[in-house]
C-alpha cells in the first residue's frame, strides 16, 4: 500500500523536528537519492511501490555508487548534499527519513533491505537487529499504521 505524500512528509517533519514541510522534504530528497544508489531489484521496486510517487521516482533513478558506503559514510554524504548540515544534523536528518522509510516498508521488507546494505544500517533506519536468535518472549516493535 502506497503511503501518502502529506502523511509520510508529517512524519518525517515530527521524527525530525523540522519547522516547515520544505525542510522535510529538502531531507527525504536527499536520503533517498543516496539510499536507492545502494539498492537493487525486487526489493528497491518493492519499497519504491510504498512510497509517494515523487518519492518512489527518486528512489528508482539514484544518485550513482561505486560501492555500498558503511553507515558513517552514509551519513556524511548526507552532510555534504544538505547545505548547513553537520555531521550531527545529517545524523538526525538520516534517522527522522529512514525510520520513516522503515515504517512504510513493514518489517519483512525491511529485512530484505538491510541484506542489500552494510552493517549497521539497521541503526540508521532506527531497527536495531539482534546479533544472536531471539529469545523466547522477545517482541518486533509495533510499527505505524497509515
Amino acid at each position: 500500500m502506497t503511503v501518502r505524500r502529506e502523511a509520510f512528509l508529517d512524519h518525517v517533519k515530527e521524527r525530525g523536528e523540522y519547522e516547515t514541510l520544505q525542510e522535510a522534504e529538502r531531507a527525504t530528497r536527499v536520503v533517498l537519492a543516496l539510499l536507492g544508489a545502494h539498492l537493487v531489484g525486487e526489493a528497491r521496486a518493492r519499497l519504491a511501490a510504498r512510497l509517494p510517487e515523487d518519492f518512489a521516482l527518486i528512489l528508482l533513478n539514484p544518485l550513482q555508487s561505486a560501492e555500498p558506503m558503511p553507515p558513517e559514510r552514509f551519513v556524511r554524504a548526507t552532510a555534504a548534499w544538505i547545505e548547513g548540515a553537520t555531521e550531527q544534523t545529517a545524523a538526525w536528518d538520516v534517522s527522522a527519513v529512514l525510520s520513516t522509510v522503515a515504517d512504510a516498508a513493514g518489517d519483512d521488507l525491511l529485512k530484505e533491505i538491510l541484506l542489500q546494505l552494510p552493517a549497521g544500517y539497521d541503526l540508521l533506519f532506527g531497527r536495531p537487529q539482534p546479533t544472536s536468535p531471539p529469545t523466547p518472549g522477545d517482541h518486533t516493535p509495533a510499527t505505524t499504521t497509515w
